[in-house]
């Protein structure tokens, strides 16, 4: 059983256990949140509000029900033999703080180097899609994005870079806007070899 095969089916038995909560008992606790905020949960205007919280957090965090062995699962073999840089420029990046559950959102810049093998460009975005939506840090979340594809496709090599904005910084604490948080991740032969890991980085600027 692989790691994300394992962590999958940990999660569904603490889900299990826990008895995940229902819809109505979801909504009770917006509605205690808004109490709590100072505002009346009764007044016309907040009246739909759990509903819409509810619904929005369905599609917020609807990573925990993607596995990333099924997204990388089908492979192509007919690449006449090509074995250098696959890469994906400015996949876009939205996501949660796990500390304070506000947005951060950005890029990402993906690369591989395959072995006999290539994964369809639109799987490598909705791998990075299934994570980010999840209560994530951004060290995490690239981490993860290069250990899925490692494990799943067994490349040479991956290389990712995410680059976003935190809304948990720019809205409270210290109040700085427009401050870009850059994460980077290496495997394999980006790992190992400085200049592979430099032709990524420049072909990374470009974006």
């Amino acid at each position: 059983m692989d790691a994300y095969t394992n962590k999958a089916a940990t999660l569904r038995a603490v889900n299990d256990d826990q008895a995940k909560p229902s819809r109505d008992e979801a909504e009770a606790a917006v509605r205690t949140l808004l109490a709590w905020a100072g505002d009346d949960p009764t007044r016309e205007g907040l009246l739909e509000t759990p509903k819409r919280v509810t619904r929005a957090f369905g599609e917020w965090f609807s990573g925990y029900e993607g596995d990333a062995a099924d997204i990388l699962s089908r492979t192509f073999k007919e690449v006449s033999g090509y074995d250098d840089i696959v890469m994906l420029r400015n996949i876009e990046v939205q996501s949660h703080c796990e500390h304070h559950m506000a947005p951060f959102m950005g890029v990402a810049h993906v690369a591989y180097l395959p072995v006999g093998r290539v994964v369809g460009l639109s799987k490598i975005a909705r791998l990075v899609e299934m994570f980010a939506r999840r209560l994530q840090t951004q060290e995490n979340l690239t981490a993860q994005i290069t250990k899925a594809m490692m494990d799943e496709l067994r490349p040479r090599g991956v290389a990712v870079m995410i680059s976003a904005q935190h809304q948990c910084m720019s809205t409270r604490g210290v109040h700085h806007h427009d401050v870009d948080t850059i994460t980077t991740r290496f495997d394999g032969v980006f790992k190992d070899c400085a200049e592979m890991r430099e032709r990524f980085l420049r072909l990374a600027e470009k974006a």
